[in-house]
């Protein structure tokens, strides 16, 4: 199995310049085995030099012991090893140390100049030995003593510089790796967490949009409901016959506010349920979207809202007491269900502000069908003295929904109150296709 760069940071707890506790027993083993090599070869080497044999088995030992820093001083050892060895001493001080050189980050050009200064100094050396030895030892001449001091030189530098280089690239792809594995790592962790915001605001997205929904389904016709119900209270003893006729509206619209509201559950229903669903929940982003999709396909079927219906809209706010006048510009033609129904909205919503905040008031409703832009105004003249207000709940999300309503299609929403003390509601939707 393959780690990471943190785990491997991890287990790097060893003492001094080591990373690992088992490779500071690994470079003492090699250390020990180099002075015990050189110190038996520095023997010979005293008597050779005239010098005591006790200083050149010292002398020896110091020099095999240099093995022990390889990791952190890979040149200090490799020039070592070349100084010792005219000595004949240090064989495996020159192999471990031109493996560790060529293994590290240096420069190549640092590790092939090392290489070939051991690689000479060994062809001298094993050359000088070779011809000194007598005639009768050997059975090839000069010839034989070339080839076995270039074999011996090659065989001692070669095969530890090409290990060294192998190890040191594997080593520095499987860091590569273990990189590419962290950075791998922390970019989906950050992806989670996109994910997670991105799903959060979805969810408040989805909330928004299923309140909004709702909020049009139900607030217009309750408001006209709690209108006429006042209308109802106040002429219900004086005149009977306009009593029912208020009565029959307010049954009226209760009925077609349910129908809206069975249309729109049935279709969450249908679109949301699963079989083996805890309790059979909705995600909320499948109600969302369920949500939006049962207006818009109301419309479609020729069920739902629409700019035609505007009319019968005015005419159920006129019943109510209101006094409203419809003013339409250009050639009416049909746009694609989105539109119309936002732009209905729009009308739905601020004649419902009206009935809250200004009843009594007459109020205009104008619409332009313009070659690229359908456009709607709403304004409302100051209330008359004297007159009640309906005294309707109010949440303050009517204008924010219809103003992100119209946004989502490109469009621009304006409201606010009139110099005459009024209030208007503008909003201009492109046509689209």
């Amino acid at each position: 199995m393959t780690r990471t760069g943190e785990e491997a940071a991890a287990d790097r707890a060893g003492p001094w310049w080591w990373g690992r506790w088992r490779s500071a027993a690994l470079d003492v083993g090699l250390a020990v085995a180099s002075v015990v090599e050189c110190a038996v070869e520095g023997w010979p080497f005293a008597g050779a030099a005239g010098i005591p044999v006790w200083a050149g088995v010292l002398f020896g030992a110091a020099a095999g012991s240099v093995l022990v820093v390889r990791r952190k001083w890979p040149i200090a050892v490799v020039l070592v090893a070349i100084a010792i060895t005219p000595a004949q001493m240090g064989y495996l001080l020159a192999l471990v140390g031109l493996y560790t050189l060529a293994a590290t980050d240096l420069p190549r050009r640092v590790v092939g100049s090392l290489a070939g200064m051991s690689l000479v100094g060994m062809l001298v050396v094993t050359f000088v030995r070779l011809k000194g030895l007598p005639q009768g030892n050997l059975t090839g001449g000069d010839g034989f003593v070339a080839f076995a001091s270039i074999a011996t030189a090659l065989g001692m530098t070669a095969p530890p510089v090409l290990l060294g280089l192998y190890v040191g690239a594997r080593r520095r792809l499987m860091e590569s790796l273990r990189e590419r594995a962290d950075s791998l790592e922390r970019e989906l962790q950050l992806l989670a967490e996109r994910a997670e915001e991105r799903a959060e605001w979805a969810r408040g997205e989805e909330r928004t949009r299923i309140a909004r929904e709702m909020h049009d389904v139900v607030a217009h016709r309750v408001s006209l409901m709690v209108v006429h119900a006042a209308a109802l209270q106040a002429v219900a003893r004086k005149d009977p016959e306009k009593a029912v006729r208020n009565a029959a509206l307010v049954g009226d619209m209760g009925r077609q506010a349910l129908t809206e509201l069975r249309e729109m559950l049935g279709v969450l229903r249908s679109g949301g349920e699963r079989p083996g669903a805890p309790g059979g929940g909705l995600p909320l982003a499948a109600v969302g979207a369920a949500a939006a999709a049962a207006a818009s396909r109301a419309v479609e079927d020729g069920e739902g809202p629409c700019l035609a219906d505007v009319e019968e809209l005015i005419g159920q706010s006129a019943a109510a007491g209101m006094v409203v006048a419809l003013s339409v510009e250009g050639e009416a033609r049909a746009y694609v269900a989105v539109i119309e129904q936002t732009a209905f909205r729009v009308v739905q919503e601020a004649l419902t502000n009206v009935h809250k905040h200004a009843a009594g008031a007459k109020t205009y409703v104008r619409l332009a069908h313009r070659d690229e832009e359908i456009a709607m105004q709403v304004e409302n003249e100051p209330p008359p003295e004297g007159a009640s207000a309906a005294r309707l709940p109010s949440g303050g999300n009517g204008l924010v929904g219809m103003k992100e309503r119209v946004a989502a299609l490109g469009g621009v929403f304006v409201s606010g109150p009139t110099e005459a003390g009024g209030f208007r509601v503008s909003a201009v939707i492109p046509a689209g296709e």
